[in-house]
């Protein structure tokens, strides 16, 4: 394989003769004198073999390094049949990778042939449109294109009949349905000032220049090379440092560290459109010190909640980062939220994503979240309404009994007044489900509620009014349709007992908890559901005030009959494991949780979460030696505005994170033979901080007392945590049973289940005519779970 005949240099002569002058100069002659048939391979570097996107794939000759050097002259790519000459070839970090053009969609033949020997490896390559889908399914349609607001480029036409109108002039042209561009490449500048701008074309460089200083120690003009483009019909974004007078298909790399930063975001919503790009695709706290930074709105969870479209997203912008730029040193991770999700679930479902993450303000999944967050507005409406005689419910405090989330007089209820003018009770105060939650049940349950920007826009004129706006639908492919061809749905109530542990606690009386179980009631089938009322939409009346969205409950018909639970799909709760939606616990990566504590401000980001995913961790693992756990304070919160409460984000420990996580990764590349656990550096050890970031207690004690039942650590003491409504039914801290399993009533009376009460006749009636199928069993595995 003669590369001074047969690679064209893409990026420059520089990185050529890097190849030439690399492993591959000590060949003794082009023509080998061996006999004996070369043990060479090729293997893939950009993607998984079957899942290639495009036309393009980096490869590399697999085998014994010095037997590849001396036969290279010697050896030659075919494809379907084929000679083909690779578009680069360079020499990184001990390996040759080669950039192979000209595959077709489908399946291709790629093989390794040798001069004398003939074909020496064969594999199969099966190439997919960037535009997608690779895994995910039929895409989700309408879906309304962003690429003309974000980036101020019209979108490919790809049709005549429907889709996102493209103009020429004042006219329509045709329509986009996968909203499509072509690449574009743009020079930025970081000025003195802490803000992006256009790098002058004429070469010239700007007074308000900012400079960085390199990992290497290099301090260099703060230049950035900006790719934005469209994968799997997403917008991403490549940032890399670059030079003043670098050409736009350069992809000049001296500045590259060699790390890569995947930056995930957060968020909720249902699909349909091209998401919103972020400041968070350029992160100049990384991007300054020569890491690249790579983005896609398909990873952002305020995009969609589809994992996995956006599993499948991530790995295509990955891919072609790759093929653009080289294989990364390490991928490393950070995001917060729905990007903390994503790093726990892609770790889980695609192993070689991502090598490290920072997960901030981590849920273990989104999915499991709608267990307990479900029960919200059931339990604020049973005691603003159902139970508004009851005065208990009027103390702020007092509804944690039942939510188990923090709630605090500090931060008012903006309905209160309202609530108390037609009729109903409220609490002066507010637990975490109305400023945390409220609005995102319709938002993921309602079919009527949801909306993109822009769509009005589509054609022809009423295509989005088939949209069905709910979280089920969004992943229909992965839950599947029932008989009426209605996405499955996974909330369930039946035999979750509300209160069970304030009520063994004598904090609610056996009467209140009767009640409550009684007149919870449930959610009623998406298919079933109405438009939302006030505050949510107008008009503000009181009829059609309903901040709880009661009228889509299943409530009892006269306020005395048992209202009736909601029972969730169990092939939908087997899908969502199957498929990866949930996080089961398998951790590949080591990682460093981190978060504020957010609790005295009702923030959703709740603490116990972190430890619901060690919990998974260690349920799967038998250890969580690669979680690391930091809080960092954000009190005294500042209550200036008594309506706002703010806390004190003064101090953000990501980027020390980082700098541990670099360390953790030199360790386990050096020790590949140890666990992550046991490479693990003297930094990664659980800790909390104060607000400005100087360290209160760290060590392997510091979290005792929130899943082991030890006596409390430092850190446990300094932040308190709280629990949900499913805790305090009973569940587990993992927070990851959709569907509990039932015992019998009788079994429960004789099994310590309620404690010191011993129910009377009548109440063990009543226990009975409320659950009549059984109560919950959570000893026992969760019934969502499939077999085995």
């Amino acid at each position: 394989m003669d590369i001074s005949r047969k690679f064209a240099p893409v990026f420059s002569v520089t990185l050529l003769s890097l190849a030439l002058g690399g492993c591959l100069s000590d060949s003794d002659s082009s023509d080998s004198d061996s006999t004996a048939r070369p043990d060479l391979q090729l293997g893939v570097l950009s993607s998984a073999a079957d899942q290639v996107t495009g036309s393009e794939v980096l490869l590399t000759v697999e085998g014994n390094v010095q037997l590849a050097e001396d036969e290279m002259d010697n050896l030659e790519l075919w494809l379907n049949d084929k000679e083909v000459e690779p578009v680069r070839m360079l020499q990184r970090n001990g390996r040759l990778e080669i950039l192979l053009d000209g595959l077709q969609l489908g399946e291709n033949q790629l093989e390794l042939h040798h001069s004398q020997h003939g074909q020496l490896y064969s594999m199969t390559l099966t190439s997919y449109p960037e535009t997608g889908p690779v895994f995910s399914g039929p895409q989700q349609y309408p879906f309304v294109c962003t690429v003309d607001t974000q980036l101020g480029i019209q979108p490919l036409v790809d049709s005549q009949e429907e889709g996102y109108p493209v103009y020429e002039g004042e006219s329509v042209a045709g329509y986009s349905r996968d909203c499509t561009i072509e690449p574009r490449i743009d020079f930025l500048y970081r000025t003195t000032g802490g803000a992006y701008a256009a790098l002058p074309s004429d070469g010239s460089r700007p007074a308000d220049m900012a400079t960085t200083t390199l990992t290497d120690g290099r301090d260099v003009d703060f230049v950035v090379r900006r790719e934005v483009g469209t994968l799997n019909r997403f917008i991403y974004s490549f940032a890399t440092l670059a030079t003043r007078g670098d050409a736009a298909d350069a992809a000049s790399t001296a500045n590259w560290n060699g790390r890569l930063l995947f930056h995930f975001e957060g968020g909720v919503a249902i699909g349909h459109t091209q998401g919103k790009l972020s400041g968070d695709a350029l992160t100049p706290e990384v991007l300054g010190k020569g890491y690249a930074v790579i983005y896609s709105t398909g990873t952002r969870a305020n995009t969609h909640y589809n994992l996995q479209v956006g599993g499948e997203t991530a790995l295509m912008v990955k891919e072609h980062f790759v093929k653009r730029f080289g294989v990364p040193e390490y991928t490393v991770a950070i995001g917060g939220s729905g990007g903390a999700i994503q790093q726990y679930v892609y770790s889980q479902n695609h192993p070689g994503l991502i090598d490290a993450g920072v997960p901030q303000y981590s849920y273990p999944d989104m999915v499991t979240q709608t267990i307990h967050v479900g029960d919200c507005e059931l339990l604020e409406h049973y005691m603003d309404a159902t139970d508004r005689t009851n005065a208990r419910w009027r103390t702020t405090t007092n509804r944690s009994l039942l939510v188990g989330l923090n709630a605090t007089d500090a931060y008012a209820d903006p309905l209160y007044d309202t609530k108390l003018a037609l009729g109903y009770s409220s609490a002066p105060g507010m637990t975490e489900c109305i400023p945390a939650w409220r609005g995102l049940t319709p938002l993921t349950m309602n079919p009527h509620y949801g909306q993109v920007d822009n769509q009005e826009k589509m054609y022809p004129p009423g295509i989005m009014d088939s949209v069905q706006w709910t979280h089920f639908d969004d992943l229909r492919n992965v839950y599947g349709l029932d008989d009426d061809g209605q996405p499955r749905t996974l909330f369930d109530n039946i035999g979750v007992q509300y209160g069970l542990s304030s009520m063994r606690q004598s904090k609610i009386t056996p009467t209140e908890f009767l009640k409550l179980n009684r007149l919870i009631g449930g959610w009623k089938q998406p298919s079933e559901m109405v438009q939302e009322g006030a505050p949510f939409l107008p008009p503000n009346t009181a009829e059609n005030f309903d901040p709880w969205s009661s009228r889509n409950m299943n409530l009892s018909p006269d306020g005395i009959a048992p209202a009736p639970r909601t029972e969730g799909d169990l092939l939908a709760m087997n899908a969502a494991y199957e498929k990866g939606i949930v996080f089961d616990g398998q951790l590949n990566i080591p990682v460093i949780d981190w978060r504020h504590y957010l609790e005295e401000v009702l923030d959703m980001h709740n603490s116990h979460q972190s430890f619901s995913v060690r919990q998974r961790v260690l349920n799967k693992m038998g250890n969580a030696d690669n979680q690391v756990i930091w809080f960092t304070d954000t009190r005294p919160t500042n209550t200036s505005d008594p309506a706002r409460p703010r806390a004190q984000k003064n101090f953000d420990q990501t980027w020390q994170a980082l700098e541990v996580l670099d360390e953790w990764l030199a360790n386990i590349r050096e020790n590949p033979d140890q666990s992550i656990g046991d490479n693990r550096p003297d930094g990664a050890v659980d800790s909390c901080f104060n607000t400005d970031g100087s360290l209160i207690a760290e060590g392997a004690e510091v979290w005792n007392g929130i899943i082991d039942g030890q006596t409390s650590g430092a850190c446990t003491d300094e932040f308190p945590t709280y629990t949900t409504s499913r805790m305090v039914a009973g569940g587990p801290i993992e927070g990851s049973v959709f569907k509990c399993a039932l015992k019998p009533v009788s079994t429960a009376l004789g099994d310590g289940t309620y404690g010191t009460w011993v129910p009377s006749s009548d109440e063990i009636n009543q226990l009975n005519a409320i659950f009549p199928q059984g109560v919950c069993d959570y000893s026992a595995a969760d019934q969502g779970r499939p077999a085995g």
